[in-house]
């Protein structure tokens, strides 16, 4: 749920901080007050389009910031946030948009810098915003196919991933069969290359970990008077009288002479004996490492054209001798694939042709599952649209198989279906599709019944309903009423309103304002109590003049909202 909203010079909102509470939530106030401009503002930080003309006139920029408390552990958009490298504690996420009066916009999700597009990607699990022209998810034909799939749940879930792992090896499949049916000349061209490669590699002769062997070979010959240097000065610094190995020696000798007097005297003399003995090993392998010693020019001009030259193939091929040799074998297997091509052809067409059997078998499940779960939305809608005072409306949800070609069905990732939303609000209408029909008022109950079934299976935390009642009155208002209110048993619901039958059912309802301070405007926001509410629904019925009679109906309309929530 959305828990705060930080508002600073954003239009014509100088400063504001606003809580929401669970539930309903209402906005009302008279026109031009800013209530749309705090829907903007929400819109803004789930990575809407922003603008310099949101900055308010005079200031350089403005600041937005919203809390959103997720309560649900496997709520998706902690994945989202993971994936983005979001770290998420407690719960909380925080969205902050500032915008620059020079249209720069800079976005930041729990204190991390993000782009607008990754914004709007975590946004979109924490916001759903609906207004009475701004339907885009459901008027757009391309997202009914994944609304009906959220509303199968699990068990549509289930039979896509089945679906998709036999289809990612479709895809697999298809991409070979597609790379060896290239134009032909491409092939020539792509053959001669892969071939001068592998010669080239082939004719260096590489042995593993080449590279890594000759260069310590090279660095001990191109260092060869600093390390007999070192090694001589070390040796002569152990051997010989009055050296390190005679003053350990006299050391072990003389603690010999007591070491078996007491417990501690013994192990310090096996301890100086143990260090003697190490000392003298160690200076014959520095004798030894001397005597091996060599200074060889020509060994090193040796090393040094076959390091230029296989540092020449690392750099074309790989970072090490092995990458090298690893994409030798690579494109040997290349080369006998092309050369072999209709022989290759065959054995992947051939493969091909098994998968497809296995597709088609699990995208008919998918068909299955999707037109079987098709069935009970078409039912459940036609309640809500009846609850609404539509009951003459049709809706029904179509199905169509993608083609490739006339006789060809098409596979995706999202199977071989295609899926719309169409309806009739007239008797002896044919169905039209959704985004093509109904006006405004039935367009906004359409919506909201559709919405009070999908709310349900999306996991968004906030739903936020801009003048969605606009065009309605009476029974039906009241019906919108108790729609609304039951998506918000569901998900925190934020609804702008101008129906009084709305503003009744609220659990919190929020009064904007505007004043004039110092020739500017500034809004306001301030919860109601129970006598506030009844006046501000006095006005949303009588207009400005709020009468006595006025009041009762208000009390009346909460009255009857009480007991329809109860």
């Amino acid at each position: 749920m959305l828990a705060e909203l930080s508002i600073k010079n954003f239009a014509i909102i100088e400063a504001l901080t606003v809580s929401f509470e669970k539930g309903l939530t209402v906005l009302t106030g008279e026109t031009g007050a800013g209530k749309s401009i705090i829907i903007d503002a929400i819109h803004l930080l789930a990575g809407a389009r922003g603008s310099s003309e949101f900055v308010r006139y005079g200031e350089k920029r403005a600041e937005l910031e919203g809390l959103f408390l997720i309560e649900d552990d496997n709520h998706p958009v902690y994945q989202k946030c993971e994936d983005f490298g979001i770290d998420v504690s407690d719960g909380m996420i925080i969205l902050r948009r500032d915008l620059s009066s020079s249209g720069k916009s800079i976005c930041r999700i729990n204190g991390k810098l993000v782009t607008i597009a990754i914004l709007r990607e975590v946004g979109q699990y924490l916001v759903d915003i609906h207004g009475q022209h701004d339907n885009q998810e459901l008027m757009n034909e391309e997202n009914h196919i994944h609304l009906l799939d959220q509303y199968g749940g699990k068990k549509t879930k289930h039979a896509l991933e089945d679906y998709l792992e036999v289809f990612g090896r479709y895809e697999t499949l298809q991409r070979k069969i597609n790379k060896l049916t290239e134009n032909e000349q491409e092939m020539a061209h792509r053959l001669d290359l892969l071939q001068f490669q592998l010669d080239e590699i082939e004719s260096a002769d590489l042995q593993p970990r080449e590279d890594e062997i000759l260069q310590e070979e090279k660095n001990q010959i191109s260092n060869y008077e600093r390390i007999f240097d070192s090694l001589q000065n070390g040796y002569n610094a152990l051997h010989g009288e009055h050296k390190g190995l005679d003053w350990v020696g006299h050391a072990m000798s003389n603690i010999e002479n007591v070491g078996n007097l007491n417990h501690t005297l013994k192990e310090l003399s096996e301890a100086i004996s143990n260090v003697y003995y190490l000392l003298e090993d160690v200076s014959y392998q520095v004798r030894n490492e001397l005597e091996s010693l060599e200074f060889d020019p020509a060994r090193l001009n040796f090393l040094e054209s076959r390091l230029n030259e296989i540092n020449h193939l690392k750099r074309k091929y790989g970072q090490s001798v092995d990458e090298v040799l690893a994409y030798s074998a690579k494109i040997e297997e290349e080369i006998d694939t092309i050369q072999n091509k209709d022989s290759h052809l065959h054995n992947l067409q051939k493969e091909l042709d098994s998968i497809l059997k296995d597709l088609a078998v699990e995208a008919k499940n998918v068909t299955s599952i999707r037109k079987s779960f098709a069935e009970v939305l078409t039912k459940e809608i036609h309640k809500e649209l009846k609850e609404l005072y539509m009951e003459k409306t049709r809706f029904d949800v179509q199905f169509n198989i993608k083609q490739k070609s006339v006789n060809e069905t098409k596979y995706t990732a999202s199977g071989i279906d295609e899926v719309e939303f169409f309806i009739s609000t007239n008797p002896g209408e044919p169905l039209k599709s959704l985004s093509k029909t109904a006006s405004g008022g039935e367009l906004s109950r359409i919506m909201l019944a559709m919405k009070s079934i999908f709310s349900q299976h999306q996991g968004i935390t906030s739903i936020i309903f801009d003048e969605v009642d606009t065009g309605v009155s009476g029974r039906v208002a009241q019906a919108i009423a108790e729609k609304i209110y039951r998506v918000s048993n569901g998900s925190q619901v934020l609804c702008i309103t101008h129906l009084p039958q709305v503003a009744a059912m609220a659990d919190t309802h929020l009064y904007i304002a505007k004043e004039t301070r110092s020739g500017r405007t500034k809004t306001s926001v301030k919860p109601l109590g129970e006598n506030e509410k009844i006046r501000e629904i006095g006005r949303m019925i009588a207009g400005v003049e709020v009468t006595e009679l006025t009041k009762e109906h208000a009390k009346e309309l909460l009255a009857l909202a009480h007991t329809s929530k109860s």
